[in-house]
């Protein structure tokens, strides 16, 4: 059955990029010790990624000509207009996320789907019900302020630890189940 996860990166103050959208800070850890091999075992899991417009935006300045997902079906919201680039299988998409569920559920044929930001997509997600999992790496560095990691309103239930881990360079991968979480629709 496919779950709908959250796997991201924050800063230990809670934010995923500057308010400038500068990743400068993350990217300074490209290459730590369990990262490649925590990424490549979780996108073995994933059939379908489901993207908000300003990250799709970030990738298309900041990796021109290299889509970085092209065996995999993707879906972009966004209010503005975009061409996918070649060789890339890209849905773009305006609405509630709910409208799209089984869209995403279809394309990723019993595997998982990816729900690669911003924080304002996940909170979305979190806010209809359907996040199921968070898979945070949190980072050792403060920005200050910045992209929350999920912008919900008011405090959620307890999430649900399933998993931690130490990898390199002060870096701790935390898993959370959602406790409102459970594929609705």
């Amino acid at each position: 059955m496919s779950r709908f996860q959250y796997f991201v990166a924050a800063s230990l103050d809670g934010f995923i990029a500057t308010s400038g959208d500068d990743l400068g800070w993350l990217l300074q850890f490209d290459g730590f010790e369990g990262g490649k091999e925590s990424y490549d075992t979780f996108m073995a899991d994933v059939g379908c990624i489901v993207m908000g417009g300003e990250t799709y935006a970030w990738l298309m300045e900041h990796e021109p000509g290299n889509w970085p997902y092209p065996d995999t079906p993707c879906y972009v919201f966004t209010r503005h207009e975009h061409t996918a680039p070649a060789g890339s299988d890209i849905t773009f998409v305006r609405g509630d996320v709910r409208e799209f569920i089984q869209d995403f559920k279809e394309n990723a044929a019993g595997r998982n789907i990816w729900v690669v930001g911003g924080g304002n997509l996940a909170a979305q997600f979190a806010d209809a019900g359907l996040l199921d999992e968070l898979i945070l790496s949190v980072i050792p560095v403060v920005l200050g302020d910045g992209k929350r990691l999920l912008p919900l309103e008011g405090p959620t239930p307890p999430l649900e630890l399933t998993a931690s881990r130490t990898m390199g360079r002060g870096i701790v991968e935390l898993r959370y189940r959602l406790s409102a979480g459970g594929n609705a629709a």
